[in-house]
């Protein structure tokens, strides 16, 4: 199976915080992503300076994205981004990776998102999209969709309904599976009438955590709320941190095992999940499996600071899922 990726193609400058101040300086809601004007973001900046900072490729997709590719699948990524140096950065990097980079290239800068991390290990991001705007319906082809077996894109991009649509369209025509991870309950809110409108036309898999899938539902327990998902969607997942997760088809219901784990950082746990459970699904494996994959790939996200799991843990991961396979 091969994996196209969209999504926001966004630098993450990832700043670690004493308590929860800042947040409420900024007024930024914690754990949310909030988008931000470049005014905003200049103010942000000028507060998050202060503090310790690491800096790296990012954005929700991409984060999937890359975590297929060092599991060996065959992927491609659609994005936007600057005529800039971070926009070069990015491009050759997709590329050094084996990434099919399929990108616009905007005259505005190339997005940020800055994550602001609590001692808690909660993370919340102020996301200024620049170029990443840039993308749009318009520039999409269909004869991209033709040569992959499975589109994934990050609610992030819901905003832009026709660019939605069109993607949606596209795959699907080209028979592609349709995975959709709805990336922030405060954006699940914000565009819970579009997102009721496509999921049930275009989409196969549905990703969502506790707090958006009580967004979609309405529901808090995550089985319930997981169920009503599957009236919309052939399969879905619910992933609820420590405990693991719940994943659902048409025939059944079953919970993913966690993994424990040193909390770092929780940045990329549920783009590195979504790569172990569609890696799970490649494979063939049993929903439990997959889901299981999902979160061992969350853990040894979320014991570094950023989105990027280490070499020395990809090889423990690989050997863990060459064991499983087996077996």
């Amino acid at each position: 199976m091969q994996v196209l990726g969209m999504g926001n193609a966004l630098l993450d400058v990832l700043t670690q915080v004493p308590d929860d101040t800042l947040l409420e300086l900024l007024q930024l809601p914690k754990g949310s992503m909030t988008l931000i004007d470049e005014p905003r973001m200049r103010k942000i900046e000028n507060e998050i300076g202060k503090y310790t900072q690491s800096k790296m490729t990012g954005g929700s997709a991409a984060n999937t994205i890359h975590g297929l590719n060092r599991l060996g699948v065959t992927t491609g990524f659609i994005g936007s981004v600057g005529k800039d140096d971070r926009g070069d950065f990015y491009h050759e990097e997709m590329s050094s990776l084996g990434i099919t980079p399929v990108f616009d290239r905007s005259d505005n800068p190339s997005g940020v998102a800055n994550g602001i991390i609590t001692p808690d290990k909660e993370r919340t991001f102020a996301t200024y999209l620049g170029a990443a705007l840039d993308l749009t319906a318009d520039f999409l082809d269909p004869e991209w969709f033709k040569d992959w077996d499975l589109f994934y894109i990050e609610g992030y991009l819901v905003q832009n309904h026709d660019l939605i649509r069109s993607a949606l369209r596209m795959a699907h025509e080209a028979g592609c599976l349709v995975a959709l991870d709805l990336a922030s309950y405060n954006v699940v809110e914000q565009e819970l009438g579009f997102l009721r409108e496509v999921i049930p036309l275009y989409v196969d898999l549905i990703f969502a955590n506790q707090e958006e899938a009580k967004a979609y539902t309405g529901l808090d327990n995550p089985q319930k709320a997981l169920k009503k998902l599957l009236d919309v969607s052939r399969m879905a997942v619910v992933k609820i941190g420590a405990r693991g997760a719940w994943a659902g088809s048409e025939t059944q219901i079953v919970p993913g095992a966690p993994e424990k784990a040193h909390l770092v950082d929780t940045t990329g746990a549920g783009d590195l999940f979504a790569a172990g459970f569609i890696y799970g699904m490649i494979k063939n494996q049993k929903l439990s499996v997959c889901a299981e994959w999902g979160n061992l790939l969350a853990s040894k996200v979320i014991e570094v600071i950023g989105s990027k799991i280490t070499d020395h843990d990809w090889e423990v991961v690989k050997t863990k899922i060459d064991h499983a396979i087996r077996r």
